[in-house]
């Protein structure tokens, strides 16, 4: 789509570009995926545009553009005496829909027509997903990432909150999946976001990296979760220096003893998360981690699952999915105290 005089490309996406991002897609395609920092502010809501759709296929287009522009008309007057009520005279929003059309160009106007300096995005949601996807593909191959390794429990997510707050440049992909990487990874109450989603918060934070700065990483799979890495990443991960954490048994234990903490209070969640590693270690074994969790044993749990799963399965994946491991500074993890955590940060962030 051709920008007009009142459209702009996405690549004008920029910060401070313009003073608001407005989505006024319905509530559903917002929470599926949006321009990070987007306001929800949907000129038809998900019952109203079934509505309108369902109108449009059953009766005529003619009904349903007469029901769809008294919808549109009501909702921009809530959001003009809401949202909108405190905007001073040079306000600059930039407005979006699916494709960039009927939607987000009636609200434009409206907001033109009061005085605002409105914009709408050429090509809508498309376009902003078609430039994600591409920016995807090619960013990460111009950073330089120093990866994260250690066993489960060695604190890799620590080390990397701690590197965030010295000032490193760190990006953690588990906390934008929203799971830890893990059989017992789900993070109580947060669901995983959707993949698209997902992208576009990866995005934002790969495109305000300094380049000439390496930005710290943790070594993951291709998938956390149900969520999958862009393979530029991954590749980028898997050719890039290594770090490796060492910590000792106890240390380990204590960390994920705090992770999965949540597991304790919720023993039927635990239960089917152990299920699920039947077919790797058997329904004997299993049994046996399940009584552990029945009586409370659970230092002796967490040690047992670290010896028996994921001490196995991490020096299974760990040097054939990165070359440059057998290379790796190694870093003494002492202790589960911030502190540790902090010093380690100091020390490769000087």
């Amino acid at each position: 789509m051709k920008p007009t005089s009142y459209a702009v490309a996405v690549g004008s996406l920029a910060p401070g570009a313009f003073d608001a991002v407005i989505d006024v897609r319905s509530p559903a395609e917002y929470a599926e995926d949006h321009v990070p920092g987007a306001l929800s502010c949907p000129v038809l809501d998900d019952e109203e545009r079934a509505r309108v759709g369902t109108l449009y296929k059953q009766v005529s287009p003619f009904q349903a553009r007469k029901l769809g522009a008294a919808l549109v008309a009501r909702n921009i007057a809530r959001h003009l005496e809401t949202a909108f009520a405190g905007m001073e005279r040079g306000w600059r929003p930039l407005v979006y829909c699916w494709r960039g059309g009927k939607r987000s160009g009636a609200m434009a106007h409206v907001l033109r027509e009061v005085g605002w300096q409105a914009k709408t995005l050429a090509g809508g949601y498309k376009a902003y997903r078609r430039h994600v996807v591409e920016r995807l593909s090619a960013l990460p191959r111009g950073l330089t990432f120093r990866v994260i390794h250690g066993a489960t429990g060695s604190g890799k997510s620590r080390l990397l909150r701690a590197l965030a707050a010295a000032g490193a440049q760190a990006l953690d992909l588990e906390a934008l999946a929203a799971h830890r990487g893990s059989v017992l990874g789900e993070l109580p109450g947060r669901p995983q976001p959707s993949q698209k989603w997902f992208e576009s918060q990866l995005l934002a934070r790969l495109a305000g990296f300094d380049a000439a700065r390496p930005v710290y990483i943790e070594g993951e799979s291709r998938k956390i979760g149900q969520l999958q890495v862009p393979e530029a990443l991954i590749e980028s991960m898997r050719a890039a220096e290594c770090l490796q954490l060492d910590a000792g048994t106890d240390t380990r234990v204590a960390l994920l003893m705090d992770e999965y903490r949540h597991f304790f209070a919720d023993r039927a969640a635990l239960d089917a998360q152990l299920d699920c590693l039947a077919g790797l270690h058997g329904q004997a074994v299993v049994g046996e981690w399940k009584a552990l969790a029945a009586r409370g044993a659970w230092d002796e749990l967490v040690a047992r699952l670290l010896v028996e799963h994921y001490d196995p399965a991490y020096r299974r994946s760990a040097l054939r999915n990165f070359a440059r491991l057998a290379q790796a500074m190694t870093l003494r993890v002492s202790s589960p105290a911030e502190e540790t955590f902090a010093a380690l940060a100091r020390t490769l962030s000087t």
